[in-house]
Parts: structure tokens; C-alpha cells; sequence
């Protein structure tokens, strides 16, 4: 169900925009600089796909626009559940002074109980530390903290594109038996249909890897995997499922019957993707009727 509704939500942000940059389920960040209806104003975009996810999915969502991820996220975190906040970039210092440590994004309970032992309670305290002071207390994140404090580039959520594309890395699937099993031909059947599957889902989505990785879980739910790499793109069945049956060999499942078997393909070919940039809007989403 939740990947029903989030498919629905995204149909929505594909009328403004193709440059969508999914980071959970209910959460993305969408690139509006040009958009599909030519509206000059990220935040009346935002406006819009707020009321069409209320109107047609009941629920509300919460917005943030700015000129940065780390930003867009703050931004629609800072009036949750049925917020909608724009930073400026003119605004955006005096933003980040007043807000607090915890709401920063990265800075976890342990982080900032140490930023509090350090006299750091908000981005303007924050802002007051060195980077070599930061990078001291808290390694290679403290130039990100450094960053976050200013506004600007930092090396992990910043002024980089939204990503409209994320490379695949692996496709696979997975059977959780009615039954735990562990009879060779009952294995065999189980690991062919799962195979099969497998290869389907390849061809549906043009994936090419050249590693099959066997994933097993036995009855007391401890887990396996085993990997073998080829030279040859894994596609078809007739050349996955030999390679399985290998796997599955180094496999002792006779005195450990599996409840689980599982195929993936993965180690695909690297591809350039097409990127957007500057206006950028982060949604989340919760239930409508929870929030009255």
C-alpha cells in the first residue's frame, strides 16, 4: 500500500516536474527551476501539490523550498504535519542561526549531547567554531557540520543537482516458503521458480550485472549469502539458473532447512544521468485524518 500511494504522489510531482530526486517512500526533492507549467514561483508550485495530495489522497504534505537540499529538507521539516516554509537565500543565514542543534540534518541524540557538552546549542554557535575545531571533535563530518552552518557547499546534501535518475546498483527477489524445506528436489523446484522470477524482472527492466548473488535464511533465521561474478551479462534464465544450482551447492541445507531463497543481479555498468538545478522543494507526506 505505501508504495501504491507513493507511486500516486509522484504522478503528481511529474505534472510540475521530471527532475525528482526520491530519498524515502513518502519523501523527495524536486527540482522546479523550469517546470512543466511555467510557474515562476517554487513556492505556488508547492501550494499545488499540497492541495492535489490532499484532494485526491487525503493526506497532507509538508513543503520546504530553498536554493539548497540541506535547506529544502530543513525547510519542510520546520511546520510539520501540514507545513510549507521557503527560505530565501537572503534569509537563510538568520535562518540557520536561530535553529537548533537537533534540527540539523546528520546531528543524531549522541552528536548533539556532544555539541552541547561543546557550548553548541544552535547554528549561530555552530557557526562560531573553527572547522579545524569541528574536524577535531568529530572527524571528516565536522566540515560538513562547518558547512551546514553556512549555508553553503558541503560534501554529502548541498548545491549538488537533484538527482532525477539514481543508478540501479541490483535487481533481485526473494521466496519466504510456506514450509521450511530442505529435500534437494524441493529446493531445486523452489530456487527454479525463484530464478525465474528473477529473470523476468531483468528483461522488464533492461538491468545488465554481472554478479548473482544467492541469499538463503534457514529455519532459525540466521542467513547466508553467496556471490559469483562472470565475464557475460546475467539476463536469461538459461544462464542464471546454472550458476544458482552452483551457488546453492556450497549451501548445507540438509541438516538446516531454509525458509527463505533469494537471487539478485547486481555490479551493472556505470551510466551518465541527466541533472537539474538551483529551485529545489522537499515534500513529506503523513495521514490526513491522523492530523485533526
Amino acid at each position: 500500500m505505501y508504495k501504491s500511494v507513493s507511486r500516486r504522489i509522484h504522478e503528481i510531482f511529474h505534472e510540475y516536474t521530471d527532475i525528482i530526486e526520491p530519498i524515502s517512500l513518502d519523501e523527495a526533492f524536486l527540482d522546479v527551476t523550469e517546470n512543466k507549467p511555467g510557474m515562476p514561483l517554487a513556492v505556488d508550485i508547492a501550494k499545488e501539490i499540497k492541495r492535489k495530495v490532499r484532494e485526491r489522497l487525503s493526506l497532507v504534505a509538508s513543503a520546504g523550498i530553498s536554493y539548497n537540499k540541506f535547506l529544502a529538507k530543513i525547510a519542510s521539516d520546520y511546520r510539520k504535519p501540514d507545513g510549507l516554509c521557503t527560505i530565501h537565500p537572503d534569509q537563510a543565514l538568520g535562518f540557520i542561526a536561530r535553529l537548533p542543534i537537533e534540527s540539523f540534518w546528520g546531528v543524531g541524540p549522541v552528536t548533539a549531547r556532544k555539541m552541547h557538552a561543546l557550548g553548541i546549542h544552535n547554528g549561530e554557535q555552530l557557526r562560531a567554531c573553527s572547522q579545524a575545531m569541528l574536524l577535531r571533535e568529530f572527524g571528516k563530518v565536522g566540515s560538513i557540520y562547518y558547512d551546514f552552518a553556512r549555508g553553503t557547499i558541503s560534501n554529502w546534501i548541498d548545491l549538488r543537482p537533484v538527482e532525477a535518475v539514481r543508478v540501479r546498483k541490483s535487481i533481485g527477489c526473494e521466496h519466504t516458503l510456506e514450509k521450511d524445506i530442505n529435500r534437494q528436489a524441493s529446493v531445486i523446484i523452489e530456487l527454479y521458480h525463484t530464478a525465474v522470477e528473477l529473470a523476468g524482472r531483468l528483461e522488464h527492466k533492461n538491468f545488465r550485472g554481472n554478479t548473482l548473488t544467492l541469499k538463503i535464511k534457514f529455519h532459525d533465521f540466521s542467513q547466508i549469502t553467496r556471490s559469483i561474478t562472470q565475464s557475460k551479462e546475467l539476463i536469461a534464465l538459461d544462464v542464471i539458473l546454472p550458476l544458482a544450482k552452483q551457488l546453492l551447492k556450497e549451501v548445507d541445507y540438509e541438516h538446516h532447512p531454509i525458509r527463505l531463497i533469494g537471487l539478485s543481479v547486481s555490479n551493472p555498468r556505470e551510466e551518465s544521468d541527466e541533472k537539474g538545478v538551483w529551485e529545489q522543494l522537499s515534500f513529506e507526506f503523513s495521514d490526513w485524518e491522523s492530523n485533526e
